[in-house]
């Protein structure tokens, strides 16, 4: 089975090239301004804002599967058209596509959210999540749409954000709560997914909500370092419109899946 990951150059997709090529499969991945190094990877350039690029090449390489995950925070055509592409792409092909969303398209509230509960944007971001989501879903009913959150481990900006704060470089949130969820986790729960037949939204992130500054305690707990320094802030007090309490609900995919996603208490013990 060839699985293509466009947006292999990404923290996540990097990621679930290296644990497919691990598994034995077949993986084309493409990358869009830097060239990235995956052994075992055939690699691609690849502007998902092209259309009819994404299709040539989807056509070329006649995938199996295709696992999207290209994003840019400020950027509309990669993260919502560029979407539409890949789920247009893929279906033309007759490929099963699993499209990574985000917490971010909920506008947050006291309560966890479920899998099926539509977005409810209110930064440029989320919105843009939510546009995606809703094209891939007009396109393709029987794609995987998974939403997850913070998403940690070796390499990930968001321990390297923590560790910022705890130097006094960067200002972490006390009043954002989400749920992290590990990246060898989340490959490994995207590639099983990839051999099912679910279909629809499926939240994946961890068990554990946790703000943003409380992610700093754990980071310095974890590393050795001094938390007296950290800096922090309400997204309130920074000027921000921002999901405040965005915990995803995760116990359907955690009934699923094989792959056991870990809290970041369990995944950043000392």
């Amino acid at each position: 089975m060839t699985l293509l990951v466009v947006g292999a150059g990404g923290f996540l997709g990097g990621e679930i090239c290296r644990r497919a090529v691990a598994a034995g499969r077949p993986v084309v991945g493409t990358w869009h301004a830097n060239p990235v190094d995956l052994p075992g990877v055939t690699l691609r350039q690849l502007d998902v804002t092209d259309r009819e690029g994404v299709r040539r090449l989807v056509a070329v390489v006649r995938p199996d599967a295709v696992v999207g995950t290209p994003y840019r925070n400020d950027d509309w055509a990669v993260t919502a058209d560029g979407a539409a592409n890949i789920a247009y792409a893929a279906a033309e092909a007759g490929a099963r596509l699993v499209h990574v969303s985000s917490d971010a398209l909920h506008a947050g509230r006291a309560t966890p959210y479920l899998d099926d509960e539509l977005p409810t944007p209110i930064h440029f971001y989320g919105a843009a999540k939510a546009a995606a989501e809703t094209a891939v879903r007009a396109i393709d009913p029987a794609a995987v749409l998974v939403r997850t959150s913070l998403i940690v481990g070796e390499g990930s900006k968001q321990i390297q954000l923590c560790r910022d704060a705890l130097a006094g470089r960067a200002t972490l949130f006390t009043d954002e709560l989400r749920c992290p969820v590990d990246v060898t986790d989340l490959a490994d729960a995207v590639l099983e997914l990839v051999d099912g037949d679910h279909a629809g939204p499926l939240n994946v992130a961890g068990p554990d909500p946790v703000s943003r500054a409380g992610l700093g305690l754990l980071v310095a707990r974890r590393f050795g370092l001094d938390p007296a320094g950290m800096k922090t802030t309400t997204s309130t007090a920074a000027g921000l419109v921002h999901p405040t309490d965005v915990r995803l609900d995760s116990a359907r995919a955690a009934g699923l899946l094989r792959t056991r996603l870990r809290g970041v208490t369990e995944l950043l013990a000392a």
